[in-house]
């Protein structure tokens, strides 16, 4: 039995259907496909996006922004979509395992992840949240000092905000002890909360958001995983994406990815930290394996589909 990080996208969750009850089918469908590769003799740790349920989020709050109801900042934002998310993975979990019989826990981690006061990140944006818009729409809102928006990977304008790199998972010790209780934990929920620590030692949350990736490589690595799975909208990574000669990537040396990277294959924001989290991830042990892949391939990865990453 191996023990498996499975980050699952936010975009992935969100589907076509923005209503919590859309998400929620998206999610029942996940936690079948986690159970049937549990059975397979796996072990799961998993870790989702909320991309574009925080900008949502934040687009509602704006809206009925007022006095008596002011508008949260965003370390309270993805706390929020963390905790609802998880709930909707953990009873989709929950009533799957009931279904099948299977004697297991489950349980969500409200979790905070610490960054760098100074991470570059802060000055240079590139996190992609929220909906999808036009060229010109990303314009107008940008013209009205709403922020910045970029376009990401030929799919349209989103905005984008500050997403520091992940220093250290807070509750890691709670999460250690779950894991080795063989409990199906879902944690690290949209890269967790962004915190940083001040000089006396308290933690305080901050207006960013942490790539739910990158978060996922440091648990893997924090928690000794075999496998990092990484859940997106693609059954593998295509280099030259969208373009006549797109190609498909089944397996790839980490020599490989990162003579991709350096020829900017992969959107910032977007697949680049994929990417790079398999990288870090695989780079630490020989017998350890990324897989980039779609939901659906879920429990087709130990029949080796996706693509995988390795030393």
């Amino acid at each position: 039995m191996g023990l498996n990080v499975i980050a699952l996208g936010g975009n992935a969750i969100l589907d076509k259907i923005p209503t919590d009850e859309g998400q929620k089918e998206v999610v029942r469908k996940v936690a079948s496909d986690i159970i049937e590769f549990i059975e397979l003799g796996e072990q799961v740790v998993i870790c989702h996006g909320n991309g574009p349920q925080v900008g949502n989020l934040l687009i509602q709050q704006k809206a009925g922004d007022s006095e008596k109801t002011p508008m949260m900042k965003l370390d309270t934002n993805v706390a929020m979509t963390e905790g609802s998310i998880g709930y909707w993975i953990q009873q989709a979990i929950q009533n799957e395992l009931q279904k099948r019989n299977i004697k297991k826990s489950v349980i969500s981690v409200i979790t905070q992840v610490e960054v760098d006061a100074a991470d570059p990140s802060f000055q240079d944006p590139t996190k992609p949240i929220g909906p999808f818009y036009t060229k010109e729409e990303a314009q107008q809102k940008m013209d009205s000092g709403e922020g910045i928006y970029q376009e990401d990977s030929g799919r349209g304008y989103r905005k984008v905000i500050a997403s520091p790199k992940p220093k250290q998972i807070v509750e890691k010790e709670a999460i250690l002890s779950l894991v080795a209780a063989d409990v199906i934990t879902v944690c690290v929920g949209g890269g967790g909360i962004p915190v940083i620590k001040n000089q006396d030692g308290r933690y305080e949350g901050v207006e960013a958001v942490i790539d739910k990736d990158l978060s996922a490589n440091n648990l893997a690595k924090e928690i000794n995983a075999d496998r990092l799975i990484i859940l997106t909208g693609v059954d593998n990574i295509y280099i030259n994406y969208n373009q006549p000669d797109q190609k498909k990537l089944e397996k790839l040396t980490i020599g490989e990815a990162k003579q991709y990277i350096k020829e900017n294959q992969f959107p910032p924001g977007s697949m680049l930290p994929k990417v790079e989290s398999a990288i870090d991830f695989v780079k630490e042990g020989q017998k350890r394996e990324a897989v980039i892949t779609s939901i659906e391939n879920l429990s087709n990865i130990v029949a080796g589909y996706g693509t995988r990453i390795v030393c």
